[in-house]
């Protein structure tokens, strides 16, 4: 279980990156580490890191992708600021 949440990072990465040649690679102890196979080879991105601090590794890789929102979520933002000032 652990696991799924290294893997549903790195598959976050791969659709922002449009690079499909990223992997997580597990360890045992529970660390993980990222490899990017382009080129033909593994080219290791980071040392191996607990759960937690490889999924904000993975994560800060590639910048998120930008919201979406709806016109009332626009409106109701423009709202909050005309309120506020």
């Amino acid at each position: 279980m652990r696991g799924t949440k290294a893997i549903h990072a790195v598959e976050r990465l791969k659709t922002r990156s449009g690079n499909a040649l990223y992997a997580a690679v597990s360890l045992p102890g529970g660390l993980f580490y990222l490899v990017d196979k382009t080129g033909g080879g593994a080219l290791k991105l980071c040392d191996p890191l607990p759960l937690e601090e490889f999924v904000a590794f993975v994560d800060a890789q590639s910048p998120a992708r930008p919201r979406k929102a709806s016109k009332l979520d626009v409106a109701f933002e423009a709202q909050i600021k005309k309120s506020r000032g």
